[in-house]
C-alpha cells in the first residue's frame, strides 16, 4: 500500500459515521480511476478485527457471484474461505473492489442488507455508470453512495504532515502571519494537483520533473478505457478526440458542435462528454439564471468543462515549469488555471451527492453578465468570484447583488482575507468577504462568519 496509505482523507471520517450506524446500507464508494477509493477502504478496514477483500477483476474472486445466487450461501463460502468465525459478522468489512465487472454481484446488493444487515459492505468501482444501465434489479434504496475524488488543498496539507499549516486552516478568520505561507503552499498543490499517486511521488521526491510519468500513466489509463465508455467505435473517436483537444479549454464555455476544430456535430459530441462525465473524467457545469434558491442548471445555454484534476491539465498544456515562476498563479494561462482547481475544490465537498457546482448568467442584449460560481447556503445563494481585479471591476458581481434578496459576495483571489462594505454601482450596499485561494474547501464556515459578523454588526447599530 506504500505511503499513500497513511494519508488522510476527509471521507474517513465519513466512513466512520457509516460504521457505527446500526441501520446502515451496503456502501458503494465513487470515483473516477486512480483517486485512492482501493487504498481509502484498505485504510478504514484497519479498525475491524476481519476483512475480505474481493477483486472482481480476479476469476477467482468473482466466482463466489458467478456460483450461487443467494447472499447467505456466498457469505458463508467466502467466511469458510477465510477462515472466519459464523458468529463474526459484526466484527467484519466485506470490501467488493471492481464490482463494475459483475452484473450480479451489483444486483445482489440489495440483499445484504435485506438478509444481512450486521455485515459491513463496501463496494467500490470505476465506470459503474455504464453498468449500471445492464443492471435489471439495482437495489435502489438499498444502498448508500459516497463519492471521494481527487485530494482537496486541507488533504493535500495531510498528506504532507504539514501540521502547522493545518492548524493555521482551523482558526477562523484565518491569522494574517499564516498567509504567505499558506498560498506558497496552494500554489504547490495548483501547480501538481490532487492525484494520490502524483502527491505521493511528490511527497518522497519534491521535484515536479519526476511527475511526469505518473502523468502520463494516469492519462493513458483513462485513455484505454475509451472503448469502455464508447458504444461503437465512432463514439470512440470522438472520445479520443475529445481527450486529445480538452485542456485547451479549461474554464472556457463550450460549444458542441464542431468541438475541438472538428467535423463532429453537437449529438456526437454531447454523448462522448456524457460518456466522459459517467466515468469522472470531466464534467459538464451549467449555468444558472437563478439568484434565490432552488438553483436550477440552464441546458439551453454554453456550459463550462471542467476536468476531474487540475494538476492533469497542467500536465496536458505543459505549463508546469512555467508556474514555478508565477507568485500569484491567477494570471496563467489566460487566468483559467486558478477558476478550474477552486471549482474543483468545491466539488471536493460533494461527498454524499453527485451535485455538481454552477455558474450566474444574466444573458441580455449590451448587458450580459457572468459570476464564477454561485452556491447554495442554508437558503442563500452566494455570489463567488475568483480574480484578482479591484472590486470596481465586478460588475457581473454587482449585477447579482443587486437582484438578490441578501448582502452577501465572495471574492476568492490570491489577497489576505477580509471582510469589506461596498456599493454596487447601482447603489445597494453589501459586504464583500475577500477569502484567499487556500480556504475554499472552508468556504461553508467562512460564509456562517460572514452571516454571523454582519448579524453582530446590525444589532450593535
Amino acid at each position: 500500500m506504500g505511503v499513500e496509505s497513511n494519508f488522510k482523507r476527509n471521507l474517513l471520517t465519513d466512513l466512520n459515521i457509516w460504521k457505527k450506524n446500526e441501520n446502515r446500507k451496503p456502501l458503494i464508494l465513487r470515483g473516477a480511476r486512480q483517486v485512492g477509493k482501493t487504498t481509502l477502504v484498505k485504510q478504514f478496514s484497519n479498525s475491524f478485527s476481519n476483512t475480505i477483500h474481493l477483486n472482481l477483476e480476479r476469476k477467482e474472486d468473482v466466482y463466489f457471484f458467478e456460483t450461487f445466487n443467494d447472499v447467505e450461501t456466498i457469505i458463508n463460502a467466502l467466511f469458510t474461505k477465510y477462515r472466519i468465525s459464523f458468529d463474526k459478522k459484526k466484527e467484519t468489512l466485506l470490501f467488493i473492489d471492481e464490482i463494475q465487472e459483475s452484473v450480479d454481484a451489483i444486483s445482489l446488493l440489495r440483499y445484504f442488507y435485506e438478509d444481512v444487515p450486521e455485515l459491513h459492505v463496501i463496494a467500490a468501482g470505476s465506470l459503474l455508470e455504464h453498468v449500471m444501465k445492464n443492471v435489471k434489479s439495482f437495489p435502489v434504496g438499498r444502498v448508500q453512495y459516497l463519492y471521494l475524488h481527487p485530494f482537496n488543498f486541507v488533504e493535500y496539507l495531510n498528506a504532507k504532515s504539514h501540521t502547522g499549516a493545518v492548524t493555521s486552516l482551523n482558526v477562523i478568520p484565518v491569522e494574517e502571519y499564516a498567509h504567505s505561507t499558506l498560498l506558497k503552499l496552494f500554489n504547490e498543490y495548483a501547480i501538481i494537483g490532487g492525484m494520490p499517486e502524483v502527491v505521493t511521488t511528490y511527497i518522497h521526491t519534491e521535484s515536479i520533473s519526476d511527475l511526469a510519468l505518473v502523468y502520463e500513466n494516469i492519462w493513458e489509463t483513462y485513455k484505454n478505457d475509451v472503448e469502455k465508455y464508447a458504444s461503437n467505435k465512432t463514439e470512440a473517436r470522438v472520445i479520443n478526440h475529445i481527450m486529445s483537444t480538452a485542456s485547451s479549454y479549461v474554464d472556457q464555455r463550450i460549444k458542441f458542435q464542431n468541438f475541438g476544430n472538428s467535423n463532429y456535430r453537437s449529438r456526437e459530441v454531447g454523448e462522448a462528454l456524457r460518456n466522459l462525465e459517467d466515468a469522472k473524467v470531466m464534467q459538464l457545469i451549467y449555468p444558472s439564471t437563478n439568484v434565490t434558491p432552488p438553483i436550477l442548471s440552464d441546458f439551453k445555454k454554453s456550459p463550462r468543462l471542467q476536468f476531474l484534476d487540475t494538476g492533469l491539465v497542467n500536465y496536458e498544456l505543459n505549463i508546469q515549469a512555467d508556474m514555478l515562476a508565477f507568485d500569484d498563479l491567477s494570471d496563467m494561462y489566460k487566468g483559467a488555471i486558478i477558476p478550474h482547481l477552486i471549482t474543483q475544490e468545491m466539488i471536493s465537498l460533494n461527498t454524499y451527492k453527485n451535485r455538481k457546482p454552477n455558474f450566474w448568467v444574466r444573458e441580455k442584449a449590451q448587458s450580459s453578465a457572468e459570476v464564477d460560481l454561485i452556491y447554495n447556503y442554508k437558503g442563500i445563494v452566494f455570489p463567488i468570484e475568483i480574480k484578482s481585479g479591484k472590486v470596481g471591476k465586478l460588475r457581473s458581481l454587482h449585477q447579482f447583488v443587486d437582484r438578490s434578496s441578501h448582502p452577501y459576495a465572495i471574492r476568492v483571489y490570491g489577497g489576505k482575507f477580509s471582510i469589506e462594505e461596498h456599493k454596487t454601482i447601482s447603489g445597494k450596499s453589501f459586504y464583500l468577504m475577500n477569502l484567499p485561494y487556500y480556504l475554499t474547501t472552508l468556504i461553508e464556515s467562512y460564509m456562517a462568519y460572514l452571516i454571523e459578523i454582519v448579524s453582530q454588526q446590525n444589532l450593535e447599530e
